[in-house]
């Protein structure tokens, strides 16, 4: 899309470029949060509690966030990545949610051009074991049709039929033996946790007080209506008072609404998705390639990021604990059988270098296939007026933060439109993704990290200039990016730096165990950590390292590992 040029700068590109960087202080967040009376509270920091409460704060509303973990600690960090439309939906008939996640993806694209890129999909076209065969490409180019035109075409570019070779180019290792050729089509992808990081820190600059790990407990009542909400931050537990409460924990939020009414009934489904990562050079594509599972109504997806690529698929039931989400050893072997049946070379459990799981809350009854389950939101007000939000796709965030709030209006009984249909997030206004990505090295790095902001990062080099160094192994990220993580991205431990602020756990799992001592060094230097303190958090993050293989390999959990053990005196 062509911008017209412009004789005085773009407002809103101008309001939102910062000339310091954004520090974020949980001291003076939790201050706040006890001694200040909000208009609404909202409760889960994933990514539909992040736009709640940035949509609340660009309608002038006095918003606080809190989450009880990290913020994209759940869901919001362990989705598919896929910005998008959902090309099966329109299969199951629902245009209406395709047309309008295509419109939300626009958005994306626009407010936050250096978090959310253009990616292609290849459907192989096989002559057997496919996704589907030449006789059925013609009906599913159909779809595509209908893809492009209820929106898809904003992204630039419509659907293509290739030729095998074609195919072969964006994909050297698929079986050529029965390959006829393929269809292509676009649709965007993102880091969830970034983005989810990226919409909270935008709500913060707009005002809104956020603070990770805290705990609600208890939600407040004055008069029969929700008033706040107790909670536990750092050993302390205090009340946060606020006018309205919005519930956006997510497959918690039948827990929250149940802290508001003892007669609530639970509505939520969890629907589990896996993805497992294996290096590159095993499965050398440079796209994402639909790949079917043999004897399976089922299908993933195979998607390159950098010098990995990620096997994943979503929307299966799931019945265990909510709070303890991993990829199985099952889950893992289904995986790698479509992989091996669909491309040369054999991928093994040995070439694992990362896994997650974790659970979509999907609305509706307990019969029947999730994967047949409505994507749509559902909003409701409790009888404390108590506004919860479940369902929906990160895609529709946007869309959703702004419904929850239009309701909060209604509680508050006050009027104010909604402001993030053009608001830039934190960091895209002015930024260009293509020019960039041609000055390559680091600042291509921290640029589709950073955006704009890249440059606050980049300055801490002038302070220390080791702090350019490589924090892990194998990976782009730099030591700057961990201090920035403590100072301006409230960052309060290993595990944060390593599973969301950077996503070294999921892209190399071993070589992030193998860098938490440093991440510990620097954290405990900007924090103030004591050594105890550093050596607890090095053997936290070792600790769910070794648990997580442990139940993807299926194998006894060890105590300790002889590839990834706590060092004696890592703070020292």
């Amino acid at each position: 899309m062509i911008s017209m040029p412009a004789r005085k700068p773009r407002r809103a590109s101008a309001a939102a470029t910062r000339s310091t960087p954004l520090l974020l202080d949980r001291g003076r967040a939790k201050h706040r949060l006890a001694d200040h009376r909000f208009d609404v509270l909202v409760v889960g920091g994933g990514v539909t509690g992040a736009y709640a409460a940035l949509d609340a704060a660009s309608r002038g509303l006095d918003v606080a966030l809190v989450e009880k973990d990290d913020f994209a600690s759940g869901t919001s960090s362990k989705s598919s990545k896929m910005v998008h439309g959902g090309l099966r939906y329109i299969e199951q008939g629902n245009v209406n949610l395709v047309r309008h996640s295509l419109l939300e993806r626009h958005r994306f694209r626009k407010n936050a051009p250096h978090l959310v890129h253009r990616l292609p999909f290849l459907f192989p076209i096989l002559e057997k074991e496919g996704v589907f065969d030449a006789r059925l490409a013609k009906g599913f180019e159909g779809l595509l049709w209908t893809y492009d035109l209820v929106g898809g075409w904003r992204i630039g570019k419509l659907h293509q039929r290739l030729t095998v070779d074609e195919v072969l180019a964006h994909a050297p290792t698929l079986r050529a033996d029965s390959l006829r050729g393929g269809l292509m089509y676009f649709d965007g992808r993102a880091d969830d946790a970034r983005l989810v990081l990226t919409i909270v820190r935008t709500a913060a600059a707009l005002g809104a007080t956020v603070l990770n790990g805290a705990t609600v407990d208890r939600i407040l009542t004055e008069r029969g209506r929700t008033a706040g909400a107790r909670i536990e931050v750092d050993g302390e537990r205090f009340d946060v008072r606020a006018s309205a409460v919005v519930n956006a924990t997510g497959v918690w939020s039948d827990t929250v609404d149940g802290l508001a009414d003892d007669d609530h009934r639970p509505q939520v489904r969890p629907a589990k998705g896996v993805h497992i990562v294996v290096p590159w050079h095993k499965v050398r594509i440079d796209c994402t390639v639909t790949v079917p599972i043999p004897g399976r109504a089922r299908r993933a997806t195979c998607t390159r990021w950098g010098d990995a690529v990620v096997l994943g698929t979503t929307d299966e039931d799931y019945r265990g604990s909510i709070d303890d989400v991993h990829c199985t050893r099952p889950e893992m072997e289904f995986l790698l059988e479509g992989a091996n049946t669909a491309f040369e070379g054999r991928l093994t459990p040995d070439d694992v270098i990362g896994s997650i799981g974790g659970l979509r809350p999907l609305v509706g009854g307990k019969e029947g296939a999730t994967l047949d389950m409505s994507r749509d939101h559902h909003i409701s007000v409790g009888r404390g007026g108590m506004v919860t939000v479940t369902g929906g796709k990160l895609t529709t965030s946007r869309h959703m933060g702004e419904l929850v709030i239009d309701k909060v209006m209604q509680v508050l009984g006050r009027k104010g439109r909604s402001r993030t249909t053009n608001l830039p997030l934190i960091g895209g206004a002015g930024y260009d993704a293509e020019a960039v990505a041609a000055s390559g090295g680091l600042a291509a790095h921290l640029g589709e990290r950073y955006g704009t902001e890249a440059r606050f990062v980049s300055d801490l080099l002038a302070e220390d200039a080791t702090l350019a160094e490589p924090v892990v192994a194998g990976m782009p990220y730099i030591r700057a990016e961990v201090v920035y993580a403590a100072r301006s991205e409230m960052a309060r431990s290993v595990d944060d730096v390593l599973s969301r602020r950077t996503r070294s756990r999921l892209f190399a799992r071993d070589a992030s165990a193998a860098a938490a001592p440093e991440v510990g060094r620097l954290l405990g230097a900007e924090l103030g950590l004591t050594a105890a303190q550093i050596d607890r958090q090095v053997a936290d993050y070792l600790a769910a390292v070794r648990h997580e293989k442990a139940v993807l390999l299926g194998e006894p959990e060890e105590p300790t590992s002889a590839t990834i053990d706590a060092p004696q005196g890592a703070a020292k």
